[in-house]
């Protein structure tokens, strides 16, 4: 069974930078655990990061959201320092979804796709629906205890969402 792991913009600026949250920092431990077993089992590991410019507060999710963050080359758009340890395809995204890592999935014929990151009521949730966009008659599982929302009340309703796309919550 070929799986696919991908990591959802786990970056400084989610964890503990400007957009951090205490939530974000409880899953790190576990985000690494389960990077760890995919690694292990012999299963591909993917990340996603958020990519913004010294523009971003002048772009239209800059206008909605006026928190700089994930600004290219800055310590904050790096990926957590242990998770960016491992190996594993990036993928940089200028918005919520990643097209690019979704078609990624569906062209390497995986068995199953689990996502697991940051936030789960925003770039978790758009990727998550992308890839079953992109590969419908693939489970797509997101593993709760491995994400956290901008609010716990946020995550649990994109959990629901998610639920009632057909996207296994484990």
């Amino acid at each position: 069974m070929k799986r696919l792991l991908i990591v959802v913009d786990m970056q400084n600026d989610f964890i503990d930078g400007s957009l951090g949250t205490s939530e974000a920092k409880e899953i790190v431990p576990r985000v690494i655990e389960k990077i760890k077993a995919y690694k292990e089992q012999g299963d591909d590991v993917v990340f996603t990061m958020d990519t913004h410019f010294d523009d971003y507060l002048e772009t239209l999710e800059g206008k909605n959201l006026p928190v700089v963050h994930c600004v290219r080359g800055t310590k904050g758009w790096e990926l957590q320092e242990e998770i960016g340890a491992f190996s594993g395809e990036r993928f940089e995204k200028v918005t919520f979804g990643c097209l690019k890592c979704a078609n990624f999935a569906a062209g390497q014929g995986y068995d199953s796709v689990e996502l697991a990151g940051l936030c789960t009521d925003i770039c978790v949730i758009s990727n998550a629906l992308l890839v079953k966009a992109a590969m419908p008659y693939t489970p797509v599982l997101v593993d709760a205890s491995c994400c956290a929302g901008v609010t716990p009340e946020s995550h649990r309703n994109a959990l629901e969402a998610m639920k009632m796309c057909q996207i296994q919550i484990v």
